[in-house]
């Protein structure tokens, strides 16, 4: 079967993590400027001030999407390169930077995926309070209109926030992330509820202002993979462990951050943990949150293996072996997690799915030939791929993938230290340099994954 005739190839990319021109043309500071210049915060003490120096060689980087077939690019704007003081004042000389990138990718039969939101939050706006301030929707509702005002007459689809998880989790729990704040519970609920009313009032301001618009929303979280898939009790409890929300920390819930905006409702059982923590007036805030979706995307990349057990909670997960294959950044290397992740998303939500990111570190260099041989990404991508052709082939109505990175980049707190890219970048130089995966890439979107 395989998948459908017009599935959807891409590649992905953060504006903070490409761009470089930190300070140029109007721009003002985000949030991860700044955290750049904290001690200590970035594992070898670098930023994002130049990075891929994207800014500059966009055109570079569409001519390379392009002679490898990827038709399909999905990347971020940088909110202070729009609107330096976060409201108010538009920043022409921002607007006009991805004005030219969406040109660019047009004219070479490129279909741009505008992310409204991953990560840069303008540093002006953190004084305020950040996502704690309950003016954030507001503030990104008027944000949105002007990317919808200014690009709605090219750009027609639209993923609202990448990684809402993330976002808190990293960025105000564990403080590893830009702002790099610990707070409380309390505070990390407040700031789910504003994300989330956020994302409801762009999916509003995007329906009224952009024509035959497409909507998307990229929340994230390690599936729960069934440890024995011919047992219906495993499979159960994988499907009910990927859901709960625990009662630590909101933050990493797939269900806290998903069911308000899709399916109207807060989970139960999130209620009974967070709900005393929740603003007066946020039944009333549903309405808002949850908004028409076209698609539900998910950033995908390791999940954990699950059984059902005879405790409180119906299962219970279960340790990797030592030994188990991991990529250059630790993380577990598991195939199944494209499988079962989508599948009971789909199962769940009901929304066309696709992947918004998946990928792998690896140790990559320029080798004597010249050349970058990643043999271990073009395996973790051809086990992970088929997977999710499995998923599709099952029945869950899986539309695109996206690789997790076009290029190397700014690996957040990790520095340059991580190589994502299907293309090598020369930090020094700049120099691109397309590994062996990005033609393995190429071929398996010519043939619609039937190389797999």
């Amino acid at each position: 079967m395989g998948f459908p005739k017009d599935f959807i190839w891409g590649a992905a990319t953060a504006s903070f993590q490409i761009e470089g021109a930190w300070d140029e043309d109007g721009k003002s500071l985000s949030i991860w400027d700044e955290f750049c210049e904290q001690p200590e915060k970035i594992f070898d003490k670098s930023d994002g001030k130049i990075a891929c120096d994207h800014y500059h060689r966009y055109r570079e980087d569409v001519e390379l999407m392009t002679a490898h077939g990827i038709r399909n690019y999905r990347f971020s704007v940088s909110w202070p390169r729009i609107l330096p003081e976060g409201t108010g004042k538009v920043n022409e000389a921002g607007v006009a930077f991805y004005s030219r990138l969406i040109d660019c990718l047009l004219e070479h039969g490129i279909r741009p995926w505008l992310t409204i939101y991953h990560w840069d939050l303008p540093a002006c706006l953190q004084r305020k309070g950040g996502w704690l301030n309950e003016q954030m929707p507001d503030w990104f509702a008027e944000y949105t209109g002007v990317l919808a005002e200014r690009f709605g007459d090219r750009v027609k689809d639209f993923i609202t926030i990448n990684e809402p998880q993330c976002i808190v989790g990293l960025g105000y729990a564990a403080g590893v992330h830009a702002p790099g704040l610990k707070l409380s519970v309390r505070d990390q609920v407040l700031i789910c509820h504003n994300l989330l009313k956020s994302h409801g009032r762009a999916c509003q301001v995007l329906r009224e202002k952009v024509k035959d618009v497409h909507i998307g929303y990229a929340p994230c979280g390690g599936p729960a993979i069934p440890y024995d898939e011919s047992n219906p009790a495993d499979v159960e409890a994988a499907r009910k462990a990927y859901f709960a929300t625990k009662d630590r920390t909101p933050a990493f819930s797939v269900a806290w951050l998903s069911d308000p905006a899709i399916l109207g409702r807060y989970p139960e059982d999130g209620l009974k943990y967070y709900g005393q923590y929740l603003p007066e007036g946020w039944q009333e805030d549903l309405k808002v949150i949850c908004q028409k979706l076209d698609f539900y995307t998910q950033n995908i990349y390791e999940g954990e293996e699950v059984r059902a057990a005879d405790n409180a909670d119906g299962y219970e997960t279960v340790p990797y072996p030592k030994g188990h294959p991991r990529t250059a950044f630790g993380w577990p290397i598991t195939p199944r997690a494209l499988y079962w992740g989508p599948r009971f998303l789909w199962e769940r939500y009901r929304l066309p799915f696709m992947i918004s990111e998946n990928g792998m570190s690896c140790h990559d260099r320029v080798m004597l030939d010249g050349k970058v041989h990643d043999p271990s990404r073009i395996d973790y991508l051809h086990r992970y791929i088929r997977e999710l052709r499995r998923a599709s082939e099952d029945g869950a109505d899986i539309r695109g993938y996206f690789c997790w990175s076009l290029l190397d980049n700014f690996e957040w707190a990790k520095g340059y230290t991580e190589r994502f890219g299907l293309v090598y970048v020369d930090y020094a130089t700049g120099e691109r340099t397309p590994k062996d995966s990005l033609t393995w890439y190429a071929e398996t979107i010519r043939t619609n994954g039937e190389n797999l």
